[in-house]
């Protein structure tokens, strides 16, 4: 196990504004909100939240092989299997045979499950802008920035705790 660096002071900040606190819950509901919005978004296509995140992991990264897949996803492999048993029936992803390994599944979209990343791509857009109602081009740039350095100090924080969990944790 690689040593630990040494911790970085932590900002002065008023103990009556409860800064860690307040921070992690607003993190947390708009990740909660952002996430019940889009299920609400998703519904008239007939897709539940595990489906459309499975799908949406695909659409960035097909091909994955599906043990793969399940531990980026956080899912355990029969979960996952049963999801995408209810996947392939619906005819949106398709399992292949590794070339290499062939008792490795290789996960793929299918024709109909690309049309339907593309409606859900529309959709999320939709969402999207008013959700950032408000913001212009330079406050999303920034809001984006200082996300992806929150990120990058959580993935951090994360391989310094379990090396090998920082990979997955970038997907």
């Amino acid at each position: 196990m690689p040593a630990r660096s040494p911790a970085r002071p932590a900002p002065q900040i008023d103990d009556q504004d409860n800064w860690d606190q307040r921070l992690g819950f607003l993190m947390h509901d708009v990740s909660r909100l952002r996430r019940s919005v889009f299920n609400e978004f998703m519904k008239p296509l007939g897709v539940t939240r595990s489906q459309w995140w499975v799908l949406a992991h695909l659409s960035r990264h097909d091909g994955m092989i599906q043990t793969d897949l399940a531990n980026v996803l956080e899912l355990g492999k029969a979960p996952l299997g049963g999801l995408l048993d209810r996947l392939e029936l619906s005819g949106l992803v398709e399992r292949r045979s590794d070339p290499a390994d062939r008792r490795a599944k290789r996960i793929f979209l299918s024709a109909r499950g690309l049309e339907l990343i593309a409606h859900m791509s529309r959709q999320s857009h939709a969402m999207s802008e008013r959700m950032l109602e408000g913001l212009g081009p330079a406050a999303r740039v920034a809001l984006a920035d200082l996300l992806m350095k929150v990120k990058r100090n959580l993935v951090a924080l994360k391989a310094e705790e379990s090396p090998g969990a920082a990979d997955a944790a970038q997907s």
